[in-house]
């Protein structure tokens, strides 16, 4: 029998280097994310299980090396990942993607970049940068639930090309059309993993409809 049509049939659909989650569970647990009443508790746990779906996409390319391992049958072949991989998360809203993301990744190495944004300018303002000056990674994963302009991811790019890494990718919840223009334009390199792409920014540079502020959400300090 035929399957009926379904807006959600691909999983995905990229364009350029940039790749929307179409996953239905990711569009739920978005639904979740940008009602204002979903609790700091809830809305950490849908930031998790979204991270999840979109690193699982993002990640879906790592390298791979033959290996032989033992099972309580027999001795039998596998796979392994290759790659050294980083995860950067952007202080402070990346750090709820970080514990979802080392759960497909054990491995991985955590580097921190602080960055707060300027209220007059709407511009990044780094306070904080944790990088090795040598031995790069092979894949470095950037963190922020939110691309809003894009400013402080881009930053975070640039950081991981000064420290040499080949395959920088970007994981966020959120993105604009106009951040990920931008981000398109000064790092056409790059990989974006999101789970919507929301049409305009508002006078105050927030995502429209967006979800509010990431972190005062994330760590329940809106009325801080």
């Amino acid at each position: 029998m035929a399957r009926p049509p379904s807006d959600h049939s691909e999983s995905n659909r990229t364009m350029n280097n940039q790749a929307v989650l179409n996953h239905p569970l990711v569009q739920h647990h978005l639904s979740v994310l940008r009602d204002k009443n979903t609790p700091p508790q809830l809305f950490r746990t849908q930031i998790h299980l979204i991270s999840m779906l979109i690193a699982a996409e993002a990640t879906k390319d790592l390298k791979l090396q033959d290996c032989r391992i033992q099972t309580p049958i027999e001795e039998t072949s596998g796979r392994k990942l290759s790659q050294r991989i980083s995860i950067v998360p952007i202080l402070r809203a990346g750090l709820g993607l970080v514990d979802p993301i080392l759960q497909l990744l054990p491995e991985a190495e955590v580097w921190h970049l602080g960055m707060y944004r300027d209220e007059a300018t709407a511009l990044p303002v780094e306070y904080y940068c944790k990088l090795p000056k040598d031995s790069p990674a092979d894949v470095g994963i950037v963190l922020d639930p939110m691309l809003a302009t894009g400013g402080s991811i881009r930053v975070a790019i640039a950081a991981l090309k000064r420290w040499g890494v080949p395959d920088i990718r970007v994981i966020s919840v959120i993105a604009s059309e106009d951040g990920i223009a931008a981000l398109n334009a000064e790092h056409p390199d790059v990989s974006v993993y999101v789970g919507a792409v929301d049409p305009v920014l508002n006078a105050n540079k927030f995502i429209v409809p967006g979800l509010g502020d990431a972190g005062d959400r994330m760590f329940n300090t809106r009325h801080a």
